[in-house]
């Protein structure tokens, strides 16, 4: 049992190895080390292991996630038929709005963006697949937590304060129920300057079969989201693309 956890805890260390690695953008062991409060010995070691893999590669003295990882995070976006269905909607509407579109899944409590689609007049913000948040900063997410089982959105979001990525994101749990209501009454989410000042969304839930799959949402800047008639305007288009995208996924080939 001691030589198991042992193991499993070599494991975990390693993937903490590869996270600091791909955010720092390229390290150094001495730096790894005194990041990650272990001796150079071991982060030597470890890097050694890792060097060996696909994942992970060594330029000059420093160490860096290889483009395999893209690969393999290709393939499993490529194989997922939520991304498969809706990219052509999402292609349309992003082409008919001049907008952002983007695809958001659940994945280990956060937000996670799957793919997104750009107009010609769509903001630039930096994001891309792969790009998690937590989920109550942002319409994608909300839409998303508000169609989860009631003890998963317990387990997410918990009773304490939550995380806030701007001044105006929702902190409070309470707060954020009575809002999910809301969502869930009215079928939509909106929101603007709570993951970034100056951007809004609005996102619809994608349903099959009354189970949650992600979320589609156009990001626009926050005076276009305020403005009344274009955020019905693309709730519109929201609507229309959920229906096309659910009744394709459970029916399409």
């Amino acid at each position: 049992m001691t030589r198991e956890r042992t193991s499993l805890g070599s494991v975990q260390r390693a993937f903490e190895v590869m996270d600091l690695i791909g955010e720092l953008d390229g390290v150094g062991p001495t730096e790894l080390a005194e990041r990650m409060e272990l001796p150079n010995s071991t982060v030597y070691d470890y890097l050694k292991s890792l060097s060996n893999t696909k994942y992970v590669t060594k330029r000059g003295g420093e160490y860096y996630l290889s483009s395999y990882i893209l690969t393999t995070a290709g393939k499993m976006r490529y194989r997922n038929q939520l991304f498969q269905v809706a990219k052509p909607e999402m292609r349309r509407v992003a082409a008919e709005t001049d907008e952002l579109v983007g695809l958001t899944i659940e994945d280990q409590g956060m937000a996670v963006i799957l793919h997104q689609e750009e107009g010609n007049h769509a903001l630039s913000l930096g994001t891309y697949p792969g790009t998690r948040t937590p989920l109550h900063t942002v319409a994608t997410g909300k839409a998303i937590l508000a169609h989860l089982p009631e003890d998963t959105l317990d387990d997410i979001i918990g009773t304490e304060n939550l995380t806030k990525q701007t001044k105006h994101s929702i902190s409070d749990p309470e707060q954020l129920r009575s809002e999910l209501a809301e969502i869930r009454r009215d079928g939509y989410a909106i929101d603007w300057d709570e993951q970034v000042v100056g951007m809004g969304m609005a996102a619809v839930p994608v349903h099959v079969r009354n189970e949650v799959l992600g979320s589609l949402g156009i990001i626009v800047p926050t005076g276009r989201i305020k403005n009344q008639s274009r955020r019905n305007e693309l709730l519109t288009y929201l609507d229309e693309m959920e229906d096309t995208v659910s009744v394709n996924y459970q029916y399409g080939t």
